[in-house]
Order: C-alpha cells, then structure tokens, then sequence
C-alpha cells in the first residue's frame, strides 16, 4: 500500500501500477478501501466466512472414504455402493457426497481392481512391394429391385495391383 501511494503521488496512474504489481485495478481499489481508515485490512465482503450447518464433519468422511476403500467397494462407484448400503439399512451420506469425498482424496478415478488406462496399440503399416503381398477386405450391400432384400459383397482386394481376389 505503501508503494501504491508513493507512486500515486508521484503522478503514476493506478492502472499502470497494478499492471506493473501484477494485479487488477479493482484489486488495487479494494485494498485501497480495506486499508482506510479503522478497517485494518479486515475482508468485508458478504460471504467469505461460511458456516455450513449441514456440512460433512471429518469423522463422516474418513467414514465414507473407508467405507469406499473396503474390498467388497473398492471397485464400485458411488452410484453402487450408496443403493448397496441402503438395501442393508446403513445411510452414510448421499450418493453426491460420496462423489464429493472421494473426489477431494483422489480416489474418483481407479479404485481397487480397475486398470490404469492402456496405451493403443501401434497401427501396423504394412508395404506392398509386388503383386500377392497384403491384401484388403470389405463387406458392402447392395440393393436388390426386390425391397428390404439385400446382397452381400464381400470382397478381397489385392493391394498393389487393385485388383480383386476373392
């Protein structure tokens, strides 16, 4: 705040010092706001202290997270592990905070036995110097005067000459 009043009365603009402090004008203008006077730098906004009643305690999520990490759910989403608890008569919490713990601890994706995403494989490139080397096939149908009947044409094309095999 210092910096920003000496340079104001300097004759600097406040838009080319935020750019220079690297922030935003209105941020500069808050501050500015929060620092006057008796404030001494409290947040006035509406909103930045909240208290949820209905909130999750630390207890009922390490609950939901153990539940999820046990064998028989390892594997399972949310989705079927809550109904699963429920026909068992046991409500830890909604399937959404389910979600919501699991995905504050990093566990949404890949739990228990589910593999980690495999690469592709490579696409073979294969190379036709002659006749009789790689082949290519198709299935077509084609259209009869007769509706809704159809003739299969299943066909082998050799790759180099273009012509067909079979």
């Amino acid at each position: 705040m210092q910096i920003l009043a000496e340079g104001i009365a300097a004759g600097a603009r406040a838009s080319e010092l935020a750019k220079l402090m690297g922030v935003g004008l209105t941020t500069l203008q808050r501050w500015r706001r929060q620092f006057a006077g008796d404030k001494d730098g409290v947040d006035g906004r509406k909103g930045s202290a909240r208290k949820v009643a209905h909130r999750l305690s630390v207890e009922e999520g390490q609950r939901i997270l153990l539940t999820c990490n046990e064998p028989q759910y390892a594997s399972l989403p949310p989705g079927q592990i809550v109904p699963d608890l429920a026909d068992q008569g046991i409500y830890i919490g909604s399937e959404r905070s389910f979600y919501r713990v699991l995905h504050a601890h990093g566990q949404l994706h890949r739990r228990g036995r589910a593999r980690l995403p495999q690469e592709a494989r490579p696409v073979p490139r294969l190379r036709a110097d002659g006749p009789y080397q790689v082949w290519s096939w198709d299935i077509s149908y084609l259209p009869t005067s007769v509706k809704g009947i159809w003739l299969y044409l299943y066909l082998v094309v050799d790759i180099w000459s273009r012509k067909v095999v079979a």
